[in-house]
């Protein structure tokens, strides 16, 4: 009775370890995820003042510049927990980002414009941090995902209605591609 006892106090206390170890990696999971968002955040806040400074000296490029808005709304539209979504929307954007920084080598002046060139600098460091993020994330997502599948926490996770995470990926294969700019 006594070895029955202990064995159901052993499996308990896994059972409490296991289901702690699942909740904390949710928790890194959703913050990793918050880490993107921001960053995702600053770089469209970051578009519009691009765009007006980039409108200035390449006024013809008009349907590229209303393509980046676009994107950048569409972007902002996809609903939060849309993981998959937000990463096609945001590779999209990036794409269409490398554009327009292609046109500053059509023009000279814009090139030497110091405010286009904070701009440029700006969106550079956001999109290292955006890499940064996503990749902090699909470790945070990776680490869950092993738990959720491994025997024996997949029996606690299962009962305990945990489940995977998505990784944020482009989900295209174009959007992998350098950007081309016709002129």
């Amino acid at each position: 009775m006594y070895i029955a006892l202990a064995i159901l106090a052993v499996l308990a206390v896994y059972a409490i370890v296991v289901y702690n170890g699942l909740v904390k990696s949710r928790q890194m999971t959703e913050e990793a995820w918050s880490g993107i968002d921001v960053q995702l955040k600053r770089r469209a806040d970051l578009v519009p003042n691009l765009i007006e400074t980039v409108k200035g000296y390449a006024s013809h490029e008009k349907e590229t510049l209303e393509n980046v808005i676009n994107l950048r709304n569409r972007a902002q539209g996809v609903p939060a927990g849309d993981i998959q979504g937000r990463a096609e929307a945001e590779g999209l954007l990036g794409q269409a980002l490398g554009r327009v920084m292609a046109l500053a080598e059509a023009y000279p002046d814009l090139k030497a414009n110091q405010g286009f060139l904070d701009l440029q600098k700006s969106l550079e460091t956001i999109e290292g941090e955006i890499q940064m993020s996503r990749r902090y994330y699909n470790g945070a997502a990776r680490d869950l995902n092993v738990k959720v599948d491994s025997f024996p926490s997949n029996l606690v996770a299962r009962n305990f209605g945990f489940s995977k995470a998505g990784y944020f990926e482009i989900a295209n294969d174009a959007d992998r591609a350098v950007p081309t700019v016709k002129f």
